[in-house]
């Protein structure tokens, strides 16, 4: 597996079923069954999407952990059955089927849950206080740390920052996109999905948006912060670091493991 030259950092892509990048990622010939197991020895992380639209079996997270390398480490969407609801508060029942349905089977490979909101979704700070307040900081023994996807402007607000670092709950960190891209750090790590990658390069970036991206990513390696993203808040510092997770995202997806991979190779 590769090696980040900036410890914690971890980069990858969103799942790892897609028939484009047969013959492109994947070489003529790999066998479906084998494609984990290569996408896991030249990327850092995976994001699984699968659990965001249903439940999966307990036997496929030992699987997928018996599949991939020491070291490597899976991102899961949280179900939407949470978070696609009018009353957020009501989404306990949701969250404790998933966190016990299986994901403990990751063990060590278990990292960051993201809750992804629709873009309709809008800031109603009791509301998502109590959601926040509904997810697990453990299951069976083994810490749990979440992130929160939002995608809409009313989120730009002091209070919802301070209720996710009341938490300790990741502002997930939309980069390129056409959702509000808010880049305050609110846990002791780092989560970051970009999504501009682009037909016309080979590698889904220019370079020196990969190196822009690189350099952003050590900045919040080391405890601070990326001096180009805008906040709401001022940056409180992690003199500790922090981990780091980026996923290259949408965007021109068969591109989306070159680039990937351009971004280790920067960290190396």
């Amino acid at each position: 597996m590769p090696q980040d030259a900036a410890p914690g950092i971890r980069i990858g892509i969103g799942g790892w079923t897609y028939e484009p990048w047969r013959g492109t990622f994947y070489p003529e010939g790999l066998a479906q069954k084998r494609e984990l197991e290569y996408a896991s020895r030249k990327l850092t992380s995976i994001e699984i999407n699968g659990t965001f639209y249903g439940s999966q079996k307990p036997e496929s997270f030992a699987r997928w952990r018996e599949e991939t390398p020491e070291g490597f480490v899976f991102a899961l969407k949280g179900p939407r059955f949470a978070t696609n609801r009018r009353v957020l508060a009501e989404a306990g029942e949701s969250i404790e089927r998933f966190v016990t349905g299986g994901l403990i089977e990751l063990r060590e490979k278990l990292g960051p849950i993201n809750w992804q909101f629709a873009p309709t979704k809008k800031f109603d700070p009791d509301d998502f206080a109590a959601f926040l307040a509904l997810l697990p900081k453990s299951v069976d023994g083994r810490a749990l740390r979440h992130g929160v996807e939002v995608r809409h402007d009313s989120f730009r607000s002091p209070d919802f920052i301070a209720l996710l670092r009341e938490h300790e709950v990741a502002l997930v960190v939309a980069g390129d996109s056409k959702y509000p891209q808010i880049a305050d750090v609110t846990a002791p790590f780092v989560y970051a999905r970009i999504m501009g990658t682009s037909e016309g390069e080979n590698l889904g970036y220019a370079p020196a948006a990969l190196d822009a991206w690189a350099e952003r990513a050590r900045a919040w390696a080391v405890g601070g912060a990326p001096e180009d993203l805008e906040t709401v808040t001022r940056h409180v510092a992690a003199p500790q670091g922090r981990d780091v997770f980026l996923y290259v995202i949408s965007g021109h997806k068969v591109a989306n493991p070159a680039a990937a991979m351009a971004l280790i190779e920067r960290l190396t």
